[in-house]
């Protein structure tokens, strides 16, 4: 077998996918109405269809379970987050930066699916490298194998 993507159920087909494509930047690569794929790899699928699918009524599908989400990486993180202060995005929580260096912000879609945002670990490296530290402490901190964090900091 082999895994294609994600999908989850929105109330709002067109809510969602005004969200999806105007706060991440995503871009839709079918849309056949009830359901949208996207080019990063997921997709969005109407609750009403979805509950044909499965055979279950609208009453048992439940939102904001807070055990998943969608993850997306911005090429500059500290941008993208000014740009989510303008979109009306419910947090689940503001920006965190966790031991290993990483920054992230979390948030719900239209249907309180959890979104995260992430910096990407080669501009934490970067970042890390920015701020002083040595390769070895990039290593320590990231836990990252010393050839991935050089790889990591030879494009800068």
């Amino acid at each position: 077998m082999k895994f294609i993507c994600p999908l989850i159920v929105v109330d709002d087909i067109e809510a969602s996918k005004k969200f999806y494509i105007e706060v991440l930047d995503q871009k839709i690569t079918m849309d056949l109405g009830a359901n949208v794929t996207f080019a990063e790899s997921f997709a969005i699928q109407s609750k009403s269809t979805w509950t044909e699918f499965i055979d279950k009524p609208a009453s048992e599908i439940r939102y904001q379970g807070n055990d998943a989400e969608l993850y997306f990486e911005a090429p500059d993180f500290d941008a993208s987050v000014e740009r989510l202060k303008t979109c009306g995005v419910k947090y689940v929580h503001p920006v965190k930066e966790y031991a290993w260096g990483q920054r992230v912000v979390r948030f719900y879609d239209p249907d309180m699916h959890i979104v995260e945002v992430g910096e990407s670990m080669m501009n934490v490296c970067r970042r890390l490298k920015a701020q002083g530290m040595t390769l070895e402490r990039i290593v320590e901190k990231t836990m990252f194998p010393a050839e991935v964090v050089k790889f990591f900091l030879e494009g800068e």
